[in-house]
């Protein structure tokens, strides 16, 4: 049996440098010796947290939580509970009593008659006047029907001819003045082509054309010039700063920083693996140690206690339950019993005293009437009805 793994079995392992082998072993033992230590104390501190949490702090935040809830919280319901909503419910009575009451007797008795009076009143007169604007409406229509043939006899035989007159004169007008403005219009247009046109024309082309051209030819040329200017100065700044700045910079980056990165970040990595390292094992030796703490102080200081509350206080206290504790709780269960017996005493005399108040001021509420039902609706007396012994069907009658 071959206890050896196949060499395409073993797991693939990265290349580590002689650097890296060299460190690794100081860097551990150092971070080993200095982390145990504050893993220990770490550990310690957690213990200590939880205890006191678990001993201290949830048993002193109850009872905070009932003091706050005694102090803020219940006094404000009862006085909710047993002040602010009896009277509450008394103001709204006494709104529906005093306001509401009164307010539906007024609509029923007084408003609504008094509204249908009103409108009955005001269809009476929207009626008459009604009819008295119908019969001014059929007036109007007649006199403006006779002012309609008047205005119409009128335009036919008085504006229509005026207006046809008119129209032709205005036409023979325009026609003179169309006439006269196109031939000062044609004046106008010669006299501004052979004065102003053609000679700014023949400026143009002969004088301010060529000059155009020169003017743009030596402006190319000038910038021509300046370019090639500014292009030897720019090439001599590259290379005196490519040989002055870059050149030294990327040869430090390439042979100073760059291998002395690779060496900070070897360690950094291993000094980062030891702290890992060092952490778990602190943590298995903080482990033990706290085992053994606890194994100890469970031999020392719990098995006696333990042994002190099975063996004496266990006895005693139910000694003390039995003759002591279980009466008094019966005697107060009784003391409870009797006073929620008075209590609803109480309050039963209190609700027969508010019936009989409510009774006196308002008096017997009446009781619904009954309304008779038709023959066909109503149920069949004693003597009409069914029994197991008497049948109604036609095969089963004597």
């Amino acid at each position: 049996m071959d206890l050896e793994k196949s060499p395409a079995e073993r797991p693939a392992v990265p290349a580590e440098g002689c650097l890296t082998v060299a460190i690794r072993l100081p860097v551990r033992i150092v971070v080993l010796v200095l982390v145990v230590p504050v893993r220990m104390l770490w550990d310690a501190l957690v213990v200590g947290g939880r205890f006191l949490r678990d001993t201290v702090l949830r048993p002193v935040g109850r009872v905070l939580q009932w003091v706050a809830w005694a102090v803020f919280v219940w006094p404000w319901v009862t006085l909710w509970r047993y002040a602010v909503v009896p009277v509450g419910k008394a103001l709204a009575w006494l709104g529906y009593v005093l306001l509401v009451v009164p307010a539906v007797w007024m609509y029923e008795t007084v408003l609504t008659p008094v509204g249908h009076a009103i409108a009955w009143v005001a269809r009476g007169i929207g009626a008459g006047l009604m009819w008295v604007l119908r019969g001014l409406g059929a007036g109007a229509a007649w006199v403006l029907r006779g002012i309609g043939a008047v205005l119409a006899w009128v335009y036919a035989r008085v504006l229509t001819p005026v207006g046809r007159a008119v129209a032709w004169l205005l036409r023979g007008l325009g026609i003179g003045v169309a006439a006269v403005a196109l031939g000062a219009y044609r004046v106008v247009a010669w006299l501004v082509r052979h004065l102003i046109v053609v000679p700014a024309l023949w400026l143009y082309e002969w004088i301010l054309a060529p000059v155009g051209r020169a003017i743009a030819w030596a402006a190319r040329g000038l910038g021509w010039l300046v370019r090639m200017i500014f292009t030897g100065i720019g090439a001599a700044l590259y290379w005196t700063l490519r040989i002055l700045l870059v050149l030294p910079a990327l040869a430090l980056w390439r042979w100073v920083i760059v291998p002395v990165g690779r060496v900070l970040a070897v360690v950094a990595r291993e000094v980062g693996d030891a702290l890992g390292h060092a952490w778990r094992v602190a943590g298995h030796l903080s482990l033990a140690v706290g085992r053994f703490l606890g194994r100890l102080f469970r031999w020392i200081f719990v098995e006696p206690v333990r042994w002190v509350y099975r063996s004496v206080l266990t006895p005693v206290g139910h000694v003390v339950r039995d003759t002591v504790l279980r009466p008094a709780a019966e005697a107060a269960r009784g003391v409870g019993r009797v006073a929620r017996q008075a209590l609803a005493t109480a309050r039963e005399s209190a609700r027969q005293t508010r019936a009989d108040i409510r009774r006196m001021l308002f008096g017997t509420p009446r009781e619904p009437e009954r309304v008779p039902l038709a023959k066909h609706q109503r149920e069949p007396g004693a003597a009409a009805t069914r029994t197991l012994g008497s049948s109604t069907t036609a095969l089963t009658k004597d």
